[in-house]
């Protein structure tokens, strides 16, 4: 799997055209056949700042992800978006799958 966790900080006056960015954006990435998950967070901590977590069948599903026209549609209209340059994590993992149940944490019963 390729795991990509990457930071937009976006300028406070393009937040509408952020958000109807990144809604195509996500709707888009996640109906491709290799997207195993993609989304779009707010930074608690950082507010304006966008965390996208995106995950990929394999190398090949990332390579085809890129040749997307709503990939050349995101990078040509980002530049006017963001207030500094995006940060990023890229991984690729074998051994990951996806989500799994987090063993620290389940709900409380009554």
């Amino acid at each position: 799997m390729i795991l990509i966790i990457v930071k937009f900080p976006i300028r406070s006056d393009r937040m509408e055209q952020w958000r109807e960015l990144s809604d195509y954006y996500a709707t888009s990435v996640n109906a491709e056949p290799g997207c195993e998950f993609f989304e779009f967070s707010e930074s608690v901590l950082e507010p304006g700042t966008f965390v996208c977590i995106e995950g990929f069948r394999d190398d090949a599903a990332g390579k085809e992800h890129m040749a997307q026209q709503h990939v050349e549609r995101f990078m040509s209209e980002m530049p006017d978006i963001v207030a500094a340059q995006p940060q990023i994590i890229y991984v690729d993992a074998e051994e990951v799958t996806g989500f799994a149940p987090m063993g620290e944490i389940q709900p409380r019963t009554s």
